[in-house]
């Protein structure tokens, strides 16, 4: 029995360690998404202010979907025009948007790694093939252009 007790004092230390580093990574992770939207409260002007909140919420979506390297995505429908924001971390990212036919709808692609935006304007059932040499993200987004009468 003597040898269980410090067994058990091991695994609560490292218990313990693991709470804290939890702990201090959720505090790190909380603290640098408000960062940007700390940035946006300021702002005056309600065009603007609206635009920045617009931008940081953006960054707390979990994209649609996403990979390394290449992947050919499960068909998805759209009923409105819709965004589809992209981005790659490599130098090579081509992406087709494809009809559910298989029919090229676009060829989109990003030289270099970065972000880019295309407008599906029409509803319809579509899929991705996705060519990239790094890891990517892509996000189905509703379209933000407010309408006029």
């Amino acid at each position: 029995m003597t040898a269980a007790r410090p067994l058990r004092t091991l695994h609560l230390a490292m218990a313990s360690c693991c709470l804290t580093a939890c702990a201090t990574w959720c505090a790190t992770a909380s603290a640098s998404s408000n960062a940007g939207i700390l940035e946006c409260l300021p702002i005056r002007d309600d065009i603007g202010r609206l635009a920045c909140f617009d931008r940081e919420a953006r960054k707390l979506v979990e994209p649609r979907f996403a990979g390394r390297l290449s992947k050919i995505t499960e068909p998805f429908s759209i009923e409105q025009p819709t965004l589809l924001r992209y981005q790659s971390d490599g130098p090579i990212f081509v992406l087709y948007l494809k009809a559910a036919d298989g029919a090229v709808v676009q060829n989109l692609h990003i030289g270099g790694g970065g972000e880019a935006t295309y407008l599906i304007e029409q509803p319809g059932t579509y899929f991705l093939d996705v060519n990239g040499s790094e890891s990517w993200r892509i996000w189905l987004e509703p379209e933000t252009t407010p309408k006029t009468n």
